[in-house]
């Protein structure tokens, strides 16, 4: 089993010599991204990776936080990390993140270390379910669940702002396409949808009407994310196909957060 593998980090020399070394020693076509949160998103978002190998170099306290949006794939098991650093860069990392199952690898780093590390956690990943990443907020008691809101959005910008607004109040599960809101309600049925109007392959007609012909799915409240320039044709479809509602984006917290209340109670 070779699992996906996404390298990234400030230590360009050791991301790119990391990548070669696994391509040419391993088989395997490992995906390089930039070290900032946005780009980290898009990544888990398309296909989220096993594993993650970060290298680290001259690092402060902004830069490691960019990785916390790993935090919850991390505790859910969904992905591994691995840290290639120097003594000073893991003290930032640790001190500044909240990432706490990664391995550390000093640098110069063995290859023969951190191949042996690779092939221990794959073999821990091989019965392991596809799973999709949920932003739970963090809280006590019971209520740390909370109730479930999937976001669906092509525009990997929004889905970054929408989960900001709402992860402290919910659990967020954005994915960026209809196709993958399926798959995700094939597994699990979230309390909410939050689902864009105008996405390419799929609009957001196409995709309700879709929900709304299972009978497991029908009954779960759905309200459509739309532009200002979208805004009457999909007033237009309220009567048609029955959402609780509609979001004009960009919209400010209070205003998505009193929308999902008013639906939800």
């Amino acid at each position: 089993m070779n699992a996906k593998i996404l390298v990234t980090g400030r230590n360009k020399e050791i991301v790119s010599d990391v990548c070669k070394h696994l391509r040419v020693d391993r088989g395997d076509q490992p995906v390089k991204c930039n070290p900032v949160r946005r780009a980290l998103f898009d990544v888990i978002l398309k296909d989220i990776p096993k594993i993650i190998i970060i290298c680290l170099r001259d690092e402060t306290k902004d830069t490691v936080q960019q990785f916390n949006l790993l935090k919850n794939a991390v505790r859910q098991g969904i992905c591994r990390v691995i840290v290639i650093t120097s003594p000073r860069d893991e003290k930032t990392f640790v001190r500044f993140t909240r990432l706490d199952r990664v391995t550390f690898l000093s640098r110069p780093v063995s290859l023969l270390a951190l191949f042996e590390r690779l092939v221990h956690i794959e073999e821990d990943l091989k019965n392991a379910p596809e799973q999709y990443v949920e932003f739970v907020r963090e809280a006590a008691g019971e209520e740390a669940a909370g109730r479930t809101v999937l976001v669906v959005d092509d525009d990997t910008e929004l889905l970054l702002h929408i989960k900001d607004q709402l992860e402290e109040f919910y659990n967020v599960v954005p994915v960026k396409s209809g196709n993958a809101a399926l798959k995700y309600l094939a597994k699990r049925k979230p309390d909410i949808i939050l689902l864009d109007y105008l996405m390419p392959e799929q609009n957001g007609a196409e995709v309700l009407t879709k929900i709304r012909a299972e009978e497991e799915y029908r009954d779960i409240p759905v309200i459509f994310l739309t532009g200002v320039s979208e805004k009457d044709t999909v007033i237009k479809l309220l009567s048609e196909f029955k959402p609780q509602g509609y979001i004009v984006k960009p919209s400010k917290k209070s205003e998505i957060v009193a929308k999902i209340i008013d639906v939800l109670g």
